[in-house]
């Protein structure tokens, strides 16, 4: 009889780690930077560059400083620089964009101890503190170098949903051009169409499931709609689809049950709604996935299923 080896749990091994999970979120994410490079030029490339370095040298120098284990091998630095990238204009300072990856990775992910222990999205957080810090160069729509050069410069004076704040629905872009990306917006989340194939391709690897996705997209749909508020051009505009898909779906700061995942997506395309037709300022993604991102340990709480045998905590 062959020996028996005695461990504690898990006995179950897979070769998944943070490292495959990383690299998957960034071949979901190619199909975008690729439409972004096309759409706005060469400059996009150069900026998601930028903010990868950043984020990289920045998590490399903190964990020195701080005599900490190196991860950036796990490659999420690599993922945030990308995801702030998407989250900036084409015609951003190339030191602003750095200085949005210090934000990212210093202040939101190492300060509170790395990669499992942030309590928010290290792109958003640095999305909104920039857009704070930087509201001029981080509201400035231009149409970049891309092939559609003179069709963006013609309409990305203003974005669709800053078009539909100031009641001007008539100036909208075709739909045709909302769904493949030739509108205002920042380099990363105006095609909707290779957001969409990105979370296609996370949702059949099963490293995100649909529940926040779709219940965020519906919701803002349901709600607008309700509204009367462009609900189409609604979904369509903005940062939503890269926030529902890439931002809303973190493991470490959205809810570890389908349950919860649903009550995030719900919660999170309500502020939307709320912001966008209501705040001062015409997008409110960034500003929901935040304040979701705080309720997180509460939805957990309230969702979580108690072991068998064991006590509700």
């Amino acid at each position: 009889m062959n020996e028996l080896t005695v461990s504690v749990s898990p006995h179950i091994r897979d070769r998944v780690s943070t490292r495959w999970i990383m690299l998957d979120v960034i071949i979901a994410l190619v199909p975008a930077l690729v439409a972004s490079v096309v759409i706005f030029g060469a400059r996009a490339l150069l900026i998601v560059l930028v903010c990868v370095l950043s984020c990289n040298i920045f998590e490399a120098a903190f964990e020195r400083l701080v005599k900490r284990g190196l991860t950036v091998g796990d490659m999420s630095a690599s993922v945030t620089g990308i995801l702030l990238a998407f989250n900036l204009p084409v015609s951003i300072p190339l030191w602003q964009a750095a200085f949005g990856g210090a934000v990212a990775i210093v202040l939101v992910k190492q300060l509170f101890g790395g990669l499992g222990k942030n309590f928010a999205n290290p792109a958003i957080t640095a999305r909104i503190v920039m857009f704070l810090a930087f509201s001029t160069t981080m509201t400035t729509w231009t149409g970049g170098g891309g092939l559609f050069a003179k069709t963006l410069d013609a309409v990305t004076g203003a974005t669709p949903l800053t078009m539909i704040a100031r009641g001007a629905a008539d100036s909208l872009p075709p739909l045709r051009d909302m769904i493949l990306g030739l509108r205002g917006g920042c380099i990363g989340e105006t095609s909707a169409i290779a957001l969409a194939i990105g979370g296609i391709y996370l949702v059949a690897r099963k490293i995100i499931s649909w529940h926040t996705p779709v219940t965020f997209i519906l919701t803002v749909l349901a709600f607008t709609a309700l509204l009367g508020r462009e609900p189409v051009y609604q979904v369509f505009s903005g940062g939503l689809f890269l926030g529902a898909i890439f931002m809303a779906t973190d493991y470490v700061t959205t809810p570890q049950t389908s349950l919860g995942r649903l009550i995030f997506g719900i919660g999170a395309g309500a502020l939307t709604t709320i912001i966008r037709v209501y705040g001062s300022y015409p997008e409110g993604v960034s500003y929901s996935i935040l304040l979701m991102n705080i309720v997180t340990p509460y939805i957990n709480k309230l969702t979580m299923r108690k072991a068998f045998g064991g006590a509700r905590t």
